[in-house]
């Protein structure tokens, strides 16, 4: 599936740790009634998965203490291989699948095994679903590490799961059916961890894009993630209408020690908890090249490529280019077959991404990797050790975006920025399939990091159940944060670079605020039309996506005019002006000043640049207007904040100077 970048096989218990909800501060429910949230009513708020399907024995999805379900449910449990009515239960409330799809295009034959019903064969949907919404289980580890108790972000609220994926992915007949019936069951919320492999396509040729204006047209808010292809643009999941999730690091690592006989101490990414007793010779894995393969070649460990006589009994350095984990532990296999007995492997694609390995091993980045290797070459009996993989707390700077994150601008429109937010991704622990292996599984992907926040969305369902989907959507955006724990601006991986916008949207999300965001951006289902008739849409592209009569009667001069609650501007010419309006949902009386951070080589203007609200539900139009005043070449990213003593409401602004602009205009 795209929408995962690594599979860990697991062992032992079926539980989901609770660290990477700790870290983003999720606050336990005594503080939130304290605070006077009553995040009770959870339990009515109904998170429809549209996955690979569901365990549903795991520990994180008993209904013990869970009351009724809840009366306006339509769904149904479907029976089928392995999964009968009695399979659901009052925390998984409804559970389907569809094959049309699949079986259209691929046959009836299913190469691996895959139960033809709702359960989970491959693990995947139960791992999203556990990270929302799992049960709190007591003392949960893999092995001994990341040892805790453990829960999702909304423990009471209710599952219903739509089986859509199959083990060679997810078709778009599938989806369509899964979105309506989820829509008509009455799910609130969908969370979504697949999409289109880039460059995603039109909204009315792609599945999800059209499912998902059906949702938001009838309240239901679609949380997607936006892709681990990693690169510029690579975004997928565009759609105005849905919450699109990038992903970044917890301060949790997962980490093998590595010695050198010069003393030096080097700290790898591991999971693997084999370890050497002592030191042995180390050499590079080029220099045990056996057969026909040339040294290049066996410095990646290929399959056959290592002398046995030459590799025996030491420890192999070897190179790894692309980032799928199958063929990083098929690496620790093959070096173990030629009689290696521990592995450094030099990654280099910088993913940092822990790895269950079948020998002692490590992973490492492309610098330390060539100290390592200058180390081989300068000393005449190099010698090293590899310690077990440990849990470290702690780790900083966190969070880090993960390298393998899909990045903006927005490859179909680049008015809407993408990704929105971003959330923990990088080596997750949660539920699994007992048929993929084991109850539970270690992963990393924007995967992971798209339930997290369909957790939160939940909260803030529970909490303002008659807000929008655009409601919620615009409280975790202008909430978020775009610095880290230390309070200094997020970084990416792998170069630890200053991230911005493209990286991580609106920041990182932040659910101690999201329950109280003073303004939001609302949106009605009427200006996603509008924003459609702005791309230049006819009636019947329209009409792909809206299913219904829609026209454009009414269509924003610009697709920057949708009140979205970031702000991009791709062809700054000379000056240019976008509108917005701002909903008070928060005390009655209150005042917002503009606090305007410009992007370099552009004036920003606010106006008015104060708000002066009397009751709550008051909107607000205000201007930002956007001026040339510098030569600039690129995009460019400031902020405009509207605060008071209270609250902040952020949205980040993003410009591009059009091309043959660069020249000031007098």
């Amino acid at each position: 599936m795209p929408g995962v970048v690594s599979v860990f096989p697991n062992s032992k218990r079926k539980l989901h740790t609770t660290h990477s909800w700790d870290f983003m501060g999720l606050l336990d429910d005594q503080t939130m009634e304290t605070l006077g949230y009553s995040i009770r009513n959870q339990e009515n708020i109904i998170i429809g998965f549209i996955d690979t399907g569901i365990w549903p024995e795991s520990p994180s999805f008993s209904d013990t203490d869970m009351p009724a379900v809840p009366p306006g449910w339509k769904g149904q449990c479907q029976s089928g291989e392995g999964f009968n009515a009695s399979s659901c239960n009052r925390k998984v409330i409804g559970a389907r699948y569809y094959r049309s799809g699949y079986e259209a295009a691929e046959g009836d034959s299913d190469a691996k095994k895959s139960f033809i019903s709702a359960r989970d064969s491959t693990g995947h949907g139960s791992h999203t679903a556990s990270i929302a919404a799992g049960r709190f289980v007591a003392n949960m580890n893999y092995k001994g590490l990341a040892s805790g108790g453990a829960r999702g972000g909304a423990p009471m609220a209710r599952i219903a799961v739509y089986k859509t994926c199959w083990d060679s992915g997810c078709y778009d007949v599938d989806l369509l059916a899964a979105f309506d019936d989820a829509i008509r069951d009455g799910v609130h919320i969908l969370s979504l961890s697949l999409g289109a492999e880039s460059p995603q396509g039109d909204y009315f040729s792609d599945a999800i894009s059209v499912g998902s204006f059906h949702a938001a047209s009838r309240g239901v808010l679609v949380v997607a993630s936006a892709g681990n292809e990693g690169s510029a643009g690579s975004a997928t999941n565009l759609a105005p209408w849905m919450l699109t999730v990038a992903a970044s690091s917890t301060d949790r690592d997962f980490t093998s020690d590595i010695i050198l006989g010069n003393g030096a101490k080097i700290m790898g990414e591991s999971l693997s908890l084999f370890e050497m007793n002592a030191s042995t010779r180390i050499i590079s894995a080029s220099a045990a090249n056996g057969g026909y393969f040339t040294p290049y070649q066996s410095s990646y460990c290929l399959e056959s490529s290592l002398n046995k006589t030459k590799s025996k009994g030491k420890v192999l350095v070897c190179r790894h280019a692309e980032s799928s984990t199958e063929s990083k532990v098929l690496k620790s296999k093959i070096v173990k077959a030629a009689g290696g007995v521990g592995m450094i492997l030099i990654d280099e694609t910088d993913q940092d991404v822990a790895i269950p390995f079948v020998i002692p091993s490590a992973i490492v980045g492309n610098k330390i990797g060539e100290k390592i290797l200058s180390y081989l070459r300068t000393t005449r009996k190099p010698v090293s050790r590899i310690f077990g993989a440990k849990t470290v707390l702690g780790a900083h700077p966190a969070p880090r975006v993960a390298a393998f994150s899909s990045k903006g601008p927005n490859a179909l429109n680049p008015e809407i920025l993408k990704p929105d937010v971003t959330a923990p991704g990088l080596n997750i622990l949660a539920a699994w399939s007992p048929a993929a292996g084991n109850m539970f599984n270690i992963l990393s992907g924007t995967s992971m990091a798209c339930p997290h926040v369909t957790g939160i969305a939940t909260l803030v369902k529970a909490v303002h159940p008659s807000w929008s989907p655009s409601a919620i959507k615009s409280a975790i955006m202008t909430t978020a944060t775009v610095l880290d724990k230390h309070h200094r601006p997020i970084t990416a991986d792998p170069e630890q670079r200053r991230a911005n916008a493209f990286d991580y949207g609106s920041g990182f999300v932040n659910p101690a605020r999201v329950l109280d965001p003073g303004l939001i951006y609302d949106s009605k289902p009427a200006d996603f039309v509008a924003f459609l008739c702005s791309l230049g849409y006819d009636q019947r592209s329209l009409h792909q996506v809206t299913r219904d009569n829609s026209t454009c009667d009414r269509a924003f001069s610009t697709a920057s005019d949708l009140n979205y609650p970031s702000i991009a501007v791709p062809n700054l010419k000379d000056n240019f002006s976008v509108t917005r309006i701002v909903t008070n949902v928060g005390k009655a009386r209150s005042v917002y000043k503009a606090v305007v951070s410009s992007p370099p080589g552009v004036r920003v203007s606010v106006i008015p640049n104060r708000l002066i609200f009397t009751r709550i539900g008051q909107k607000i139009n205000f201007t930002v207007n956007f001026k040339l005043s510098a030569p600039s070449k690129g995009y460019a990213f400031g902020f405009l904040s509207w605060r008071n003593r209270i609250s902040q409401v952020t949205s980040p602004l993003v410009v591009r100077v059009a091309p043959g602009k660069n020249g000031l205009v007098r």
